[in-house]
């Protein structure tokens, strides 16, 4: 890929397509052209017109060619072919239009658990030419208020049962003037807005490189930020990794736990329709509710969390999951012990990948044939990856740095200092600690602030997770350094212990001898404290920054350190 030639293509913010948005607020808080990464199209795929409104291309191109009967969304409630989703998706977006006031470019918060409703709205808010910025539905009212406050949100479409906070919200941010609840049963509600409403809409003739997403991050380093995303980048994901890495089918049918205001959930419905097929959302989504859905369902393509793929593995007796035949694990490192037990279990490999909110979805992966167990992958067909040293030069494979990655899509982050940082000379810097093999592979070692310096020794967190987790006795666990004065940091492990196991000294013990057979011995956790649960974002990630903070408290109180 390195010689391959840099396209770029043309669209409204270069001058040369006019941008549908009228109220260009979004617009206009991009972040400067000369902080923007590079963006490639070095595939024929990824090159789109102009012109584009992409639920044209995921909802309307396949009423139109006959495949509107099909099956599109499916939920215990509910269930909508394509040609029923898109009846749906065209009263909502003429209510948006003509009853409250949207014009292209208007913000439209979302909130809601996994369910039909949220899917229509999502659409119809794009398909209007309006920006979603869809929200977790965990999310309490001082976390609803910073996104609204952000991207100066007037209008929000939510799900009735989550209207506690979202009035709490309102209050706190006055530039929010509506909000419409659905299922609530009331005269007001979105379902009594639509009743009369036309199942004709045509979508707004938006460029391609208009604004139509703006995704905050979960917000595991501080503020979340927001992410903005243009039609084309709806697309790319889809064109990029979709196509080339998950190959799924017409006939396959998706499921996920991720939200859908996560954009590695909102993958299972993109996913899905670019193609014809069918997916399934639920607004419950433990490791039991996702097994009985595969089951029922006959979900052929699995998109989860190693965490969650690891815990069904234990409730999979009496299950009939044989439908499976594609599993994808993001949103955090596999650990190669979750992976060898999911193949062990179902005879399926677990699709490693990684993604992250400023790129939309995954660009570093491998096809089932080309995995290699433990490593992430390589770039996305259409991506190009390296590794940079602090200073941003290119490290020779085998060597630890910071990855960095462009592609068809990229960080442009809303008004926000910290595009500087993520973006340097024209790639992507994620965050992330990789190393590169010779034979062009990419091995997560840790968040690039995850790295635990020992005693002049770089120890990777995650490697110690994974040791620990090969332990019968360890459910879940968190590995942060931990300040010490004769160290510098020591190895710090927060355990979940296995139900019916007492967790003492002796386990302690135990657990660092286990860790010091398993890897390197330096690398064993000094100091092992167990916890009842682990601080986590609404996507299930860990929150190291949490665990840092406690770790430091401890020292900081006792001025003791385990040895």
């Amino acid at each position: 890929m390195a010689n391959a030639a840099k396209v770029q293509v043309t669209g409204s913010h270069d001058g040369n397509a006019a941008t549908a948005h009228v109220d260009t607020f979004a617009q206009q808080h991009l972040p400067p052209r000369e902080l923007w990464p590079e963006f490639i199209f070095t595939r024929p795929e990824l090159h789109y017109p102009p012109r584009l409104n992409c639920v044209s291309y995921f909802l309307d191109r396949w009423v139109d060619q006959g495949h509107c009967d099909a099956p599109c969304v499916i939920s215990p409630a509910v269930s909508y072919t394509y040609r029923e989703l898109q009846a749906l998706v065209n009263r909502i977006a003429n209510v948006l239009v003509g009853k409250l006031g949207l014009v292209p470019g208007g913000r439209v918060l979302l909130r809601s658990a996994n369910n039909p409703m949220m899917v229509a709205t999502y659409l119809a808010v794009i398909k209007a030419g309006g920006i979603v910025v869809a929200t977790m539905p965990l999310l309490r009212a001082k976390e609803l208020s910073y996104p609204i406050q952000k991207a100066e949100i007037a209008l929000a479409l939510c799900d009735g049962k989550l209207s506690e906070e979202m009035e709490k919200a309102k209050a706190a941010a006055p530039g929010l003037k509506q909000v419409v609840y659905w299922g609530n049963g009331t005269a007001a509600s979105l379902e009594a807005l639509i009743a009369d409403a036309s199942s004709e809409f045509r979508a707004v003739d938006t460029a391609s490189d208009d604004i139509c997403l703006i995704a905050f991050t979960s917000g595991t380093t501080g503020d979340p930020k927001g992410t903005m995303h243009f039609h084309r980048d709806m697309l790319a994901v889809c064109d990029g990794y979709a196509r080339n890495i998950l190959r799924a089918e017409q006939k396959d049918r998706f499921i996920g736990s991720a939200p859908l205001a996560f954009t590695f959930g909102f993958g299972g419905v993109l996913f899905p329709m670019h193609i014809g097929a069918s997916f399934v959302v639920l607004e419950k989504t433990t490791p039991d509710d996702m097994l009985a859905a595969i089951e029922q369902y006959k979900t052929t393509v699995c998109f989860t969390a190693p965490t969650a793929y690891r815990a069904m593995i234990g409730k999979l007796p009496g299950r009939d999951i044989s439908s499976l035949r594609k599993c994808v694990s993001a949103g955090e490192t596999l650990p190669k012990p979750t992976f060898d037990a999911w193949l062990k279990a179902t005879g399926i490999k677990l699709m490693d990948g990684i993604g992250s909110t400023e790129l939309l979805h995954i660009f570093i992966s491998a096809t089932e044939d080309e995995i290699r167990p433990g490593a992430t992958g390589k770039p996305v067909p259409g991506y190009e990856a390296k590794i940079v040293d602090d200073e941003g030069h290119d490290v020779p494979p085998g060597t630890m740095g910071r990855l960095a990655v462009r592609g068809p899509t990229g960080c442009r982050y809303l008004a926000d200092e910290r595009q500087r940082k993520y973006v340097q000379n024209g790639w992507n810097i994620t965050g992330d600690t990789y190393l590169m093999d010779s034979d062009g592979y990419f091995w997560y070692q840790s968040r690039s602030d995850d790295m635990i310096v020992s005693a002049g020794y770089n120890i990777a967190g995650t490697d110690v997770e994974a040791a620990l987790l090969t332990h019968p006795a360890v459910a879940e666990c968190g590995v942060v350094g931990a300040p010490d004065e004769a160290r510098g940091m020591i190895v710090k492990a927060y355990v979940i212990a296995a139900p019916g196991v007492t967790p003492d000294v002796q386990l302690v013990a135990e657990l660092q001898e286990h860790v010091k057979r398993e890897i390197a011995p330096y690398k064993y956790p000094r100091a092992i404290e167990f916890v009842t649960q682990l601080p986590k974002t609404e996507t299930g990630k860990l929150k190291r920054f949490a665990l840092r903070q406690l770790a430091q408290a401890a020292v900081t109180s006792s001025g003791v350190a385990a040895e």
